[in-house]
C-alpha cells in the first residue's frame, strides 16, 4: 500500500463529521441529502467531505436517475486497521511484558512486606 494513500485514508479518517458519515454509510448507500440531515452545515459542505472520502477510496458515489448515492468502500478501511494493528500488537507485547515484570517483583520475597498491612489499609 503506498504511503500518499494511507495519508489520503487517515486524513479523511481525521474529521468528525467524514467518520459519521461512513458510519451512516455502513447502513447502506445514501443520498447527499440523506447524508446532509443530521448535520448544521450546508449541502456544499457535505459534497466536499464527500469528496474527501472518495478520493480516499472510502467511499464510491454513482448516479441513479437524478439521485446521486454514495456507498462505503471497506478496502480502505481495512489497510488502515492493518496498519494500525501493527501497533496495537506493539502494545500488547509491552503490556504483556510489563505484566510479567510486575509480577515477577510481586513474588520476590525481597519485595514483600514483613507480614504487615499495607500503608493504606490501616484504618
Amino acid at each position: 500500500m503506498s504511503s500518499d494513500r494511507l495519508s489520503l485514508i487517515f486524513s479523511a479518517l481525521a474529521d468528525s463529521t467524514r467518520r459519521a458519515i461512513l458510519a451512516r454509510l455502513a447502513e447502506g448507500e445514501a443520498t447527499v441529502n440523506q447524508l446532509a440531515e443530521p448535520f448544521d452545515i450546508s449541502l456544499p459542505a457535505i459534497s466536499r467531505h464527500l469528496k474527501v472520502l472518495e478520493t480516499a477510496g472510502l467511499i464510491t458515489r454513482s448516479r441513479n436517475a437524478q439521485w446521486r448515492s454514495s456507498k462505503l468502500e471497506a478496502a480502505p478501511l481495512r489497510e488502515a486497521a492493518e496498519y494500525m494493528d501493527r501497533y496495537r500488537r506493539f502494545w500488547d507485547d509491552s503490556f504483556s511484558r510489563l505484566d510479567a515484570h510486575l509480577r515477577k517483583i510481586q513474588q520476590d520475597p525481597k519485595n514483600q512486606e514483613s507480614g504487615n498491612e499495607h500503608p493504606r489499609e490501616h484504618h
